[in-house]
């Protein structure tokens, strides 16, 4: 059996959070941020909703892009670094919300290279025959670990959701072919949250040294980045014995728009096979992937039978690759 994708959708909140706003709040200015990240404004989700609220909602496109009930959905994945709550999980959230009252859930967090590691693992479910359906998701409310009073990190960061659904299918030239994925502990240092967790439980003191907000060592994380998501890229192709000519899309985690084309020219990718939308959202961090598959899909910049490679690289530090052959008209 192969995991192919049968449904796609996305959720992001209408807040927009600018440039020009963030010049209100922090000392930067507008084209200081575009020429360092090539972002020019985030979604913002409200206060009073968490993760699972947008989780929620682009697994309901799914549904209804698919035209199937919650009931028949076996096993909800859901990638983020921000869930609503330590216990119980946003998966166990989305299902109450879904009334997707047959099937089991977790969360998986692997930070901005989350999704790829949720849809490798969905497909191992649908491979093996344990599964026949999978809701995979992809988000994260960024901006409630985010430190508006520091210009390095507040300016990179936004909220969002993408989903998709996979399905078991016989037809094996389709779907997931393959996924190549790493793990670096080492570098806890360059990129982490250390408050809240069981070694730094909150406390005053954990709130008051700002803890609780995501830390980010700029310089080191765009050096690994870039070599460590062309690296997986160019190993993923090789391995299955295709070159750039061959891939429709590829499409990157939406960290900074530099680390995007640093890794496009490493892969000798034309502008029109990558995409790119950083400029509208910021860094979603496991929502990156699956929100900009969902756009290009609406957009008709996949069709059927195409090569797709997605890559991301995270905290951890976490990286990886996974290769599709689009399954949908």
């Amino acid at each position: 059996m192969r995991a192919i994708i049968t449904g796609i959708g996305h959720y992001v909140p209408e807040k927009r959070l600018t440039n020009k706003e963030l010049e209100m709040m922090v000392q930067t200015d507008n084209d200081w941020i575009v020429s360092r990240t090539g972002i020019k404004e985030r979604r913002i989700l409200d206060k009073d909703k968490g993760t699972s609220f947008m989780a929620t909602k682009a697994a309901q496109v799914v549904l209804e892009q698919r035209n199937i009930s919650p009931e028949e959905l076996e096993l909800i994945i859901v990638a983020t670094s921000t869930p609503d709550m330590l216990v119980p999980n946003t998966a166990a959230l989305v299902q109450k919300e879904l009334n997707a009252k047959y099937c089991w859930g977790f969360d998986i967090n692997s930070a901005c290279s989350g999704f790829i590691c949720a849809l490798a693992t969905a497909a191992q479910f649908i491979e093996t025959g344990r599964h026949k359906n999978v809701m995979v998701i992809g988000a994260d409310k960024m901006s409630s670990i985010t430190d508006y009073e520091d210009r390095n990190t507040c300016i990179l960061f936004g909220d969002a959701a993408g989903a998709v659904l996979l399905e078991s299918s016989k037809k094996k030239e389709c779907g997931i072919q393959d996924f190549i994925l790493h793990l670096d502990g080492s570098g806890d240092k360059y990129l982490k949250m250390e408050g809240g967790g069981s070694l730094c439980p909150a406390s005053h003191e954990t709130v008051d040294k700002k803890m609780h907000y995501v830390y980010q060592d700029g310089k080191n994380v765009y050096k690994y980045a870039v070599t460590g998501m062309a690296d997986v890229t160019i190993d993923i192709m090789k391995k299955n014995n295709l070159t750039g000519k061959n891939i429709k899309l590829f499409i990157p985690h939406q960290a900074n728009y530099r680390i995007i084309d640093a890794i496009t020219k490493k892969l000798n990718l034309d502008q029109d096979q990558v995409v790119i939308n950083i400029d509208k959202y910021g860094n979603t961090t496991a929502a990156t992937i699956p929100l900009a598959m969902s756009e290009a899909y609406q957009n008709g910049r996949m069709k059927r039978d195409d090569w797709i490679v997605i890559a991301a690289f995270g905290g951890g530090f976490t990286w990886g690759s996974l290769l599709l052959k689009w399954a949908m008209n």
